[in-house]
């Protein structure tokens, strides 16, 4: 095991249970899932989700996209396709929602019209693109990207052959990031990738699409090759880098997860992207650069700080536990300068489960372990690793998809609550689940600096 891991060990404490209520925000019998995306709106007043799983697996069968004001719990369908077609082939399929950190609007993803199947075929991974509709109810839906199959020439400049996934703004509202798919060369592994608004953007589409990360197939990789790239995220508020988990083949020919940073400066021209061809590849614009972070594993959904200077992953602990740490973005776990190498954040004997979440200032991470929610202290100083319990471990109660507001003062995440009818006979999901609910939790600083005192 590292040295570093060694070297931060000592420096994680729990410093007890600030116990705070949860309230439930959501009641109606569908599911309403979060995502672990960025699903408040910028005044916080309300979230997006969508409902998949309620009629049918997976967002194949996610009949609509929804809003919640928190304080009133009204709910508003923001966009519900029609008509639909459900079942183990479905379409359109819709999900994924992110809101605008700074329009009245929500981005998500969107399989063929019921329209297109007949030439695009059903709901797939590669096989969807990215939609944009206003969260006031309007449901007037535009295009992010434009999908083009063809086969008999180049792709067309700005287009993409597949999917687009998980969308995720850039703070100040100018790009937004993804995880993309190909169709043409599925051999090819999911790869990241952004958008820009263009008004030169191909076909109905209102951004130019390009991937961030070169990959190859499995087969063909050589030692330094990535073969993948996901669990991919911003790292600062203007979206020049995007942190990921890549699968690198490494010099004795096996393959490893690490965390890398895509530099994408803001003087980058997308346009510079090639789109690829039916037996090449696409490939990054030009001045588009990659690091290497870590050279041991790491995973999750990765996390930049809100100022950009750390990058938050899981690792395993020398128990074996998962664990958080932090690096900075400038760093690496090899660096000469033990400051820039990565620092465990985390000490739960369950380890910690997926979905952390950063304070808007960047002084604390708040993360489930063993069904509870706990609050870690990132600030450098002595209460560095300091662990707060909002909610107690050791509940039933399965927690996840967990959002911090922008303004710090609430946590959001999803939990599965029984339903009855007038008559008291159990609701359920296609398959006989409890419908999952929205919770929400106060966060007890009183000095709104992400600390508690």
């Amino acid at each position: 095991m590292s040295d570093w891991i060694l070297f931060a060990s000592a420096m994680c404490m729990v410093a007890g249970i600030a116990t705070a209520s949860e309230r439930q925000i959501t009641f109606a019998p569908r599911n309403h899932m979060l995502d672990n995306n960025d699903n408040f709106s910028p005044n916080s007043r309300h979230l997006v989700y969508d409902t998949r799983e309620t009629v049918g697996p997976g967002i194949d069968n996610c009949l609509s996209i929804e809003s919640v004001e928190i304080a009133t719990g009204v709910q508003t369908v923001i966009y519900e396709p029609e008509p639909v077609i459900t079942g183990t082939q479905a379409a359109p399929g819709v999900g994924a929602v992110s809101h605008s950190p700074v329009q009245r609007e929500a981005i998500f993803i969107h399989g063929p019209l019921v329209s297109e199947v007949p030439a695009r075929g059903h709901y797939g991974k590669t096989n969807r693109r990215g939609a944009l509709v206003p969260t006031d109810g309007s449901q007037r839906l535009s295009w992010l990207d434009y999908r083009d199959v063809a086969t008999d020439r180049p792709t067309i400049p700005g287009a993409h052959r597949g999917g687009t996934h998980r969308h995720e703004y850039s703070q100040d509202g100018t790009r937004i990031g993804f995880t993309y798919d190909d169709h043409l060369l599925p051999q090819y592994g999911r790869t990241i990738g952004y958008m820009e608004r263009r008004r030169d953007a191909p076909g109905d589409a209102s951004h130019w699409f390009a991937v961030l990360v070169s990959v190859v197939p499995r087969e063909d990789a050589q030692p330094g090759d990535i073969v993948m790239a996901t669990g991919d995220s911003w790292v600062n508020a203007e979206g020049t880098m995007r942190a990921f988990i890549g699968t690198v083949m490494e010099e004795d020919g096996t393959f490893e997860e690490s965390l890398f940073v895509v530099d994408v400066p803001k003087t980058v021209d997308i346009t510079t992207a090639y789109a690829g061809d039916a037996t090449t590849y696409p490939t990054p614009p030009e001045g588009v650069t990659v690091r290497r972070l870590t050279n041991e594993w790491a995973g999750g959904i990765v996390r930049g700080s809100p100022d950009g200077k750390h990058i938050a992953f899981y690792a395993d602990y020398l128990d074996g536990s998962r664990q958080i740490y932090i690096i900075p973005s400038d760093g690496a776990d090899d660096h000469r300068d033990p400051r820039k190498r990565p620092q465990l954040v985390s000490s739960f004997q369950a380890g910690a489960g997926p979905g952390m979440r950063w304070h808007p200032t960047g002084n604390s991470i708040a993360c489930f372990s063993d069904n509870g929610l706990a609050v870690i202290i990132t600030r450098p100083g002595h209460r560095f690793g300091e662990t707060h319990w909002l909610i107690p471990r050791g509940g039933d109660a399965v927690r996840d998809q967990l959002v911090w507001s922008p303004g710090g003062r609430l946590l959001a995440y999803c939990k599965p609550v029984p339903y009855h009818d007038s008559e008291g006979n159990p609701l359920t999901t296609y398959d006989g689940s409890d419908f999952t609910q929205i919770f929400v939790v106060d966060f007890p600083d009183a000095n709104n600096n992400g600390i508690i005192d």
